[in-house]
């Protein structure tokens, strides 16, 4: 094919589609996996779910619904069964006894709790304040429903924390809503309750709602509590607390998550998921009851190794020529930042190429984080030091910085 019949494929193609799909980016993530999957010997530093197997007695649950005949649709707003085991479960860990199953909805994954809070709420001329970094799937979905985004920038050296005073100050005329991840995906940054609270009671005086995406929740890794949107407010009439068993239960391919909100709020939003994925899937939901329901020291059991490997990951950046670290408190990522002007993509592929280590550049994440990286360590230790032993020579040979383009 010619240059020429490229460029006019290429313009049909666009055509084809309407404006809002030009706010979906190419995701860096992926890009940088399907490069690694053309390569061998590959240590992925990169992947953002659990290297654990899913719990047996999840599974078992699982295929005893496939046998029992489980296999047709369930309440839109989900299987009865789930809906009160998770009210169960928040009345048990934060001590909240006003919820009741109308304020849960089950979705597909934690991914379309998200899309169906900020594609049901973004519009022209509201604004959505969102932290730079933060999890590559908000920005675009507020965009491509006439949304504007404001970024709130951090930096490692300050532990990717945001000033809660920073947020309210950002507050405008215009502003409709607040994403908060915490822990966070890439930097996993843990917000401690004052800035939480601050936050939520300040949005709430202004008529301002906070989406909050809590996935990963469980996977604190410090001796601290987590401070839940649910636990730092009086009522749900202006926040949504998103979360799913992707990460805590090493469940992602199941696909089971859930929002919690206002009665009210859950009702319009039930008849949105009618027309996205109708109901999630019933057997995984009822998976989803046996996590919940059963013994769950396989969680600790997890939390306890990404806490070791955390500790050895933090050193090790630490030893890394150019990577300026932290430590992250929550999820299993950190997010070192290079020398201002470094080209963090050309970095990452330059590092793949020569190393075999894949991350993922910071660019995915934000718009002020060309400089970034983010390390994963849901991989085995022993991966994890062979992936530092190829790259710590590998940075020492580097220069780095504005020239490094």
């Amino acid at each position: 094919m010619s240059v020429t019949d490229t460029d006019m494929y290429d313009r049909s193609e666009v055509s084809m589609f309407g404006p809002s799909m030009h706010a979906i980016p190419m995701p860096g993530i992926r890009r940088m996996i399907n490069m690694a999957a053309g390569k061998e010997d590959v240590i992925h530093l990169s992947i953002g779910q659990p290297d654990f197997p899913t719990p047996e007695h999840i599974i078992e649950a699982h295929i005893d619904a496939l046998r029992a005949g489980q296999t047709g649709y369930t309440m839109d707003a989900g299987l009865p069964e789930l809906l009160t085991a998770l009210r169960d479960y928040y009345a048990e860990r934060y001590k909240v006894d006003r919820l009741t199953e109308e304020n849960f909805l089950i979705t597909t994954g934690a991914t379309e709790a998200m899309y169906l809070a900020l594609s049901a709420t973004a519009a022209p001329g509201r604004q959505f304040i969102c932290t730079d970094p933060t999890f590559l799937l908000y920005a675009p979905l507020i965009r491509m429903n006439g949304g504007e985004v404001k970024l709130i920038p951090t930096r490692a050296e300050h532990g990717h924390q945001i000033d809660p005073q920073e947020v309210i100050d950002a507050m405008g005329m215009r502003t409709f809503a607040i994403v908060l991840n915490s822990p966070s995906n890439p930097t996993g940054t843990v917000y401690p309750r004052e800035t939480v609270e601050a936050i939520v009671q300040e949005a709430a005086y202004r008529g301002i709602y906070v989406f909050a995406d809590e996935v990963y929740d469980h996977l604190i890794l410090d001796h601290m509590e987590f401070p839940s949107v649910i636990s730092c407010t009086s009522d749900l009439d202006h926040v949504m607390s998103i979360s799913s068993f992707s990460k805590t239960f090493s469940m992602a391919g199941l696909r089971i998550g859930w929002i919690i909100s206002s009665q009210g709020a859950i009702r319009k939003l039930r008849r949105y998921h009618m027309f996205t994925t109708t109901v999630a899937n019933t057997p995984a939901q009822w998976a989803g009851v046996a996590a919940l329901r059963g013994d769950r020291s396989c969680v600790d059991t997890m939390v306890s190794e990404y806490r070791r490997r955390r500790d050895r990951v933090v050193e090790l950046v630490n030893d890394a020529p150019w990577l300026q670290g932290y430590v992250p408190q929550g999820a299993f990522y950190i997010f070192p930042s290079l020398p201002r002007g470094t080209d963090g993509s050309k970095l990452a592929l330059q590092l793949l190429d020569e190393t075999g280590v894949c991350v993922i550049p910071g660019d995915a994440f934000g718009e002020e984080c060309s400089n970034y990286i983010r390390i994963s360590y849901s991989n085995s230790m022993d991966q994890i030091e062979e992936a530092f032993e190829r790259m710590i020579p590998w940075l020492k040979k580097q220069k780095l910085g504005k020239d490094y383009k």
